[in-house]
């Protein structure tokens, strides 16, 4: 696969064939994370690839999330159902991977390395496309938490959790959507 084609064919996937995505591949996929551009070479990503043990104890957040979201109208068996399938819909997650980035320097330094570590996932993307990964980004209440950062063994003084990654193999593949280019482009004289 070329880059144009990885960049042009790359799709987030919500839904993945069961079974973890091997350790090698998932490393493999990490290392094209360290050779995104980076400003003063500050090299801010992080990955947390998350065990089995770790991704229950979320698993059983995320249930917990799901259920307080639901509106107070809503009976508790369905309630308790709702937070059933947030449960299971973040155990069918093969493997997880949380990217944070460092917390140094002023302001404009923690912009350009949250941008640095942006770029990192996305050639953690394009590898993993390339490979016949899929992932999905996903943020949400469960990554702001700081339960979750003390689980992830992140300080959030001098890291900032950007979001999770969902890994695994793609069992279908969306359609792509995008405006056209001439609505996002402008060129001054």
């Amino acid at each position: 696969m070329t880059l144009a084609e990885a960049i042009l064919s790359r799709r987030t996937i919500f839904q993945f064939k069961p079974g973890p995505v091997p350790k090698a591949v998932i490393e493999k996929i990490l290392s094209f994370g360290i050779w995104a551009p980076n400003h003063l070479l500050t090299e801010p990503w992080r990955f947390t690839v998350i065990g089995e043990r770790t991704k229950r104890i979320l698993a059983d957040r995320y249930r917990q999330i799901q259920m307080d979201r639901t509106p107070a109208h809503v009976d508790p068996e369905n309630r308790a159902k709702i937070g059933e399938a947030g449960h299971k819909k973040f155990m069918s997650k093969p493997t997880i991977l949380a990217v944070s980035c460092l917390q140094e320097g002023d302001e404009q330094r923690r912009r350009e390395d949250y941008a640095a570590a942006c770029c990192a996932m996305q050639n953690v993307q394009l590898a993993a496309w390339d490979l016949g990964v899929g992932m999905q980004w996903s943020t949400g209440p469960i990554t702001m938490e700081r339960a979750t950062y003390d689980l992830l063994g992140i300080d959030p003084e001098k890291e900032y959790l950007i979001g999770f990654y969902y890994v695994g193999y793609p069992d279908e593949v969306p359609k792509p959507r995008r405006k056209p280019f001439s609505e996002v482009v402008r060129w001054t004289p």
